[in-house]
């Protein structure tokens, strides 16, 4: 039996502003149960895990984005900078994901690590997520 619903990750999620409010958020859900989830850019669809390897996911959360082929890493690294320090909604932070080629990341909240992937599924960028 899973600990955590869809219900209570978006209660936890609309408390979130900013890219600045993101350490909170991540607390908040890794009390709730999560281990990690994973973000797919296309459509917003996010998969939670328990530890037990349990999922639950959102479903598409908005029209479909196109992820560009070939992936832009120096721009993608500044829009994810301005996204981190407030400037830009999740929204926005989407579509930049999107025209630079990152294709999802996936949170890892028992490592507290974040790593964006393209469509291939490779490893695009690994960080770590502020405590």
């Amino acid at each position: 039996m899973m600990k955590f619903t869809i219900e209570d990750i978006k209660t936890e999620h609309q408390k979130v502003k900013s890219g600045a409010d993101f350490p909170r958020y991540i607390k908040a859900i890794k009390n709730l149960g999560v281990s990690h989830y994973t973000t797919y850019v296309e459509n917003g669809n996010t998969e939670y895990f328990d530890n037990n390897n349990q999922s639950a996911h959102t479903g598409d959360k908005y029209e479909k984005l196109t992820v560009a082929e070939k992936v832009n890493f120096e721009n993608f690294k500044t829009r994810l900078k301005l996204h981190q320090q407030g400037g830009t909604d999740y929204m926005t932070f989407c579509k930049d994901c999107a025209e630079n080629g990152i294709d999802g990341w996936v949170m890892n909240l028992e490592a507290m690590i974040c790593t964006y992937f393209d469509r291939d599924g490779k490893e695009i960028l690994v960080e770590q997520i502020p405590g």
